[in-house]
């Protein structure tokens, strides 16, 4: 019997994350969200047991240890440690080794007696293989038609979808029923993050009884290489996941919230002639999808009992709701041609102009497909570009749109498709390849920035990582060498860039992305003036249309990137092809995935058992060091900060330095000639007058100060950008000069944004802050008596001065005072956060420029708005 929905044992949402608007009135609205669910979803029917509590009720029962079958914890480890790390080769080897077998006596003494062991662990659903002939167009000598045999691996996406709904390690992040996300107790502005918060889970609510849970089905499919430099293997993993899971888990691969349900048969198709195996192949593409799916139809429409995370039975309909696809799959996935679009029906020469077109529809494009099946030549056929194909997978999904389904590709469609294949090429057809290597060699360093040494022109290989670092000083660099109307294009084409990738969308964020983009199209002809261009009619620019909806549809991009399933490659295809012998190799891998798996799970509900909280530190001790290192915040260095420095007020940004300073005891000289703090002593001064009036003692020569090269800021979630804390460095580091072998290190004094007026914590505008670099990071010595708090020497730069009109970057100049810069010792604790100058470079960059020393040969710079995507929002005052 179902539940009414307002029974106490009705957990229909994670109570502590998801509270009605009603409820709370005093959460910082700054971070906090405010929720409004939706009634008559959700319901819980009944209590049950997931997976872990089952499991532990029959180990109980049978009195068996938790780490069964291995006889101890520290067996358990060491089998881990196998499957993880080594082939079988590797673990025979191992477990023949004398040392071994004479000292560790363990029960198994070879490869096949250990995963005897490991197949003895429980695993998720079973895989199999069904066997489809493909009858194709040649003859044999025979005149027969040559026949093929691929293979499809599957398993049950229903039986999936029950192991990711009803895994307790989600627990703390799973949702049930959608609800409306406000960003104030009023309810006054709402918020788009996850797909419970959007609009597709609510309208389908309304089409199913009351009570059931959709369970979005999340699919990603792409064809892959297997073999590396040789052959010509490849695979074609499909992914699952569920947007019930909150999508910062789905993003970590190691959560394993993305599961593999299929392996694609990715065969040449031999039997067909050149001209038709193309056809051939998308009408197996789709055969194929539809055997594997083919349980969801069922099940979406008329549900089935899960038992849920939270221990309660919901009774849950599986929905295709979303799409994670490249383009040339996408067009595939929506049976269209390429060069139409898969989710609207714009013409084929439209697709560079601002249309409103109208969006392919599932039950007109089954009928189309249909009559031409018979024999029939209907004109919608070719005006809507579709191909042959009869029976699409998805023509028999209940409540689904596979053309809405198409979400936004963050990493092909923007970072390597719009940004890298076009825009930059555009702005090097202008400036010319020189030009543009010389400018990227003047950008001056910031912790974490990858600085282009040679230029760009040398990079033979991107990754979206080195897309996305362009992005971050294309803007700056450009400015003074191309047109002003091809520096607007740039903007807009940024600033949109930038907007798809929060993580929260406002009504006034999904403005501001449609105006980006109108920004482009009102300038664009700029480039066809400069013969750059003769037409826009490029497919992937024609996508960025289509992203406002999906968002308010699915929620923020970011839960729907490609570079995931790109990621789940490695594990899924990759590392499971090596480990198999490349013969029948796909049976070998669905095997080695399946022992990986057990292993994993089996890891998982030990955990589970020790109940330790999600997300929670461990308790060892940890500490920053104050190391020149290179990167930005390394995760041992991320983990000490926020371990170290999270307050009990989790609003208020934290500043720590190393346990013990890197250069002791330092004269004042060192400080004015190896950290160029050359008015120190008046400035140090100044400081004590205004914050220590009693004190009577003259900062002179004679002191010693305690330095530090760094101090990281660890600052709050920021709205829109992130759930967690961020740690950033803010490095003052003298040069060092090589040493024999090693090299030395330029000296490294960073830029960032100091406190000079009142506001909150919180980087939302820039309003009360101004620039200054940081020379020298230190502590008064204790002759000036016990000051608590960490110094710095800064020398400050101007107010913010008015935008540049094309660029829309705020301008800064050298604060000067009696023509010497202007110099003043601060808090460290008024240092809000490390910020990023781009030197005005003109025309044609300046060769002073260019050796690496940019913040002491300019005077003119601009404030880099794209250094990182929270200080786009608080320079753009969005929120």
């Amino acid at each position: 019997m179902r539940s009414s929905p307002d029974v106490d044992h009705n957990p229909t949402v994670r109570k502590n994350r998801r509270v009605t608007v009603e409820e709370v009135n005093d959460v910082d609205a700054t971070s906090g969200r405010y929720f409004e669910s939706q009634p008559g979803a959700g319901w819980a029917q009944h209590q049950g047991e997931t997976m872990f509590e089952r499991y532990r009720k029959e180990q109980r029962e049978e009195g068996e240890e938790p780490w069964a079958p291995f006889e101890n914890a520290e067996e358990w480890s060491l089998a881990q440690w196998l499957v993880k790390n080594l082939g079988q080769t590797q673990t025979d080897e191992y477990l023949k080794l004398p040392i071994t077998q004479n000292r560790s006596k363990l029960p198994f003494h070879n490869n096949r007696s250990f995963l005897q062991r490991v197949d003895e662990l429980p695993h998720g659903p079973a895989w199999s293989c069904n066997m489809v002939t493909v009858r194709g167009n040649r003859e044999d000598e025979n005149g027969e038609l040559l026949e093929e045999e691929v293979e499809l691996w599957s398993r049950d996406p229903v039986e999936c979808v029950k192991e990711l709904i009803g895994n307790p390690s989600f627990k703390a992040d799973m949702a049930y029923n959608p609800a409306r996300a406000f960003s104030d107790p009023a309810g006054e502005h709402r918020v788009i993050d996850e797909m419970w918060t959007a609009d597709w889970w609510a309208e389908k609510q309304k089409a199913l009884p009351d009570g059931a849970t959709i369970a979005p089905i999340i699919l990603a499919s792409d064809k892959t290489s297997l073999s590396q430099f040789r052959g010509d293997k490849t695979s074609w993993p499909v992914y699952m996941s569920i947007g019930n899971i909150a999508k910062a888990k789905r993003r970590q691969a190691s959560a394993r919230a993305t599961v593999l349900i299929g392996y694609l048969p990715a065969g040449k198709l031999d039997c067909f002639t050149p001209d038709a195996r193309s056809l051939a192949g998308h009408r197996l593409f789709h055969h194929c999808m539809g055997l594997l799916l083919h349980p969801l139809i069922a099940a979406g429409n008329n549900g089935v009992d899960m038992v849920c995370a939270d221990s309660w039975i919901r009774r849950v309909y599986p929905i295709l709701a979303a799409y994670v696809a490249d383009f040339p799959e996408q067009c595939l996935v929506s049976c269209c041609k390429e060069n139409r679009c898969p989710k609207c029906v714009v013409g084929a020469k439209e697709r560079g102009e601002v249309l409103d077109s109208v969006m392919r529809d599932p039950e007109s494009t089954k009928i189309i497909l249909e009559r031409r099946k018979n024999g029939q030549h209907p004109p919608e056929f070719e005006e809507n570009g579709l191909r042959a194909i009869y029976k699409p997978f998805w023509a028999d999904m209940p409540h689904s749109d596979i053309f809405l389904a198409f979400t936004p590709d963050l990493l092909h469609q923007i970072h390597k498709g719009v940004f890298k294949d076009h825009l930059v090429k555009w702005c090097v057809e202008i400036i010319g390849e020189e030009e543009m290597d010389a400018r990227f060699k003047a950008i001056p360093d910031y912790p974490g920035l990858r600085h282009f040494k040679k230029g760009i022109s040398t990079v033979k290989q991107w990754t979206g990582s080195e897309h996305k670092e362009m992005q971050r000083v294309f803007i700056g660099l450009l400015a003074g060498a191309v047109p002003s109307r091809v520096l607007v294009v740039a903007r807009s084409i940024l600033d949109f860039s930038y907007y798809a990738q929060l993580q929260i969308h406002t009504a006034e964020s999904l403005e501001a992305l449609q105006a980006a983009l109108a920004g482009f199209h009102a300038n664009k002809d700029v480039l066809k003036e400069l013969a750059i261009r003769d037409h826009f009619n490029i497919p992937k620019l024609h996508q960025l249309t289509h992203y406002a909806r999906s968002i308010s549809l699915f929620g923020a991009a970011d839960g729907f990137n490609t570079e995931l399933p790109e990621r789940l490659h490695i594990d899924f295809a990759k590392e499971a092809y090596r480990a198999s012998n490349e013969r029948d190799y796909e049976q070998q891998m669905v095997l080695w995935l399946q022992r990986q798996e057990a292993v994993f799970s089996r890891g998982r509900y030990l955990d589970w058992l020790l109940q330790e909280p999600a997300g929670g530190m461990d308790s060892r001790s940890h500490s920053i060091s104050d190391s020149d290192s290179e990167s930005d915040s390394t995760s041992e260095e991320s983990e000490a900060a926020i371990t170290r420095a999270t307050p009990a007020n989790k609003f208020a940004a934290t500043h720590i330095l190393a346990k013990t300073p890197s250069h002791p005891h330092q004269s004042v000289q060192n400080l004015v000639h190896a950290h160029g703090a050359t008015d120190f002593l008046p400035a140090l001064q100044s400081f004590l007058d205004t914050n220590l009036p009693d004190n009577t003692l003259i900062p002179g020569d004679h002191d010693r100060f305690d330095i530090y090269c760094q101090v990281v800021v660890v600052t709050p979630p920021a709205f829109q950008v992130s759930e967690v804390p961020m740690c950033r460095r803010v490095r003052a580091t003298p040069e060092k000069l090589a040493s024999g072998r090693k090299p030395g290190i330029p000296a490294r004094f960073d830029m960032a944004l100091i406190l000079v007026g009142p506001r909150t914590s919180h980087l939302r505008t820039l309003d009360g802050l101004r620039v200054g670099q940081v020379r020298a990071i230190f502590t008064l010595p204790r002759q000036f008596g016990e000051y608590p708090r960490a110094l710095a020497y800064v020398e400050l730069f101007t107010p913010f001065r008015a935008r540049d009109p094309s660029s829309r970057m705020r301008q800064v100049l050298r604060s000067t005072r009696q023509l010497r810069r202007n110099a003043a010792v601060i808090h460290v604790d008024d240092i809000v956060r490390p910020c990023h100058l781009i030197p005005k470079m003109g025309e044609s960059v300046a060769p002073r420029l260019i050796g690496g020393n940019a913040y002491e040969a300019a005077n003119d710079f601009y404030l880099n708005d794209f250094i990182d995507v929270e200080m786009f929002c608080a320079s753009v005052t969005i929120i």
